[in-house]
């Protein structure tokens, strides 16, 4: 059984841009650590940006291994420093896709 952990930002405004491009170079950081993606989506007219990932292993044991990672250390020294605020939770999956949508 996977584990899901939601990742909610808000972003100072005008900033999105600048979080996304740093960001989309943590994506393959964390699934070299076994985390696969599930979606993410900016909400740029509230300055939201939402992802989550899921891993095999409980979520807490996931995030002990990634967070000693020296290649998250290396990514973080360019960190925008653009997020205001966040919320991250474990999650239960609900439904996965919309009845009669693909996927």
């Amino acid at each position: 059984m996977s584990n899901i952990q939601l990742l909610r930002y808000n972003i100072e405004p005008g900033r999105m841009d600048d979080f996304i491009g740093w960001w989309r170079g943590l994506v393959p950081i964390r699934e070299q650590y076994g985390y696969r993606l599930l979606f993410a989506l900016a909400d740029r007219e509230n300055h939201q940006f939402v992802w989550a990932v899921e891993h095999d292993l409980p979520m807490e044991e996931a995030e002990a291994v990634y967070r000693r990672a020296p290649e998250r250390d290396e990514h973080w020294l360019t960190n925008p420093d653009v997020v205001v605020s966040s919320v991250v939770n474990v999650v239960d999956p609900i439904m996965t896709a919309w009845p009669g949508s693909a996927g």
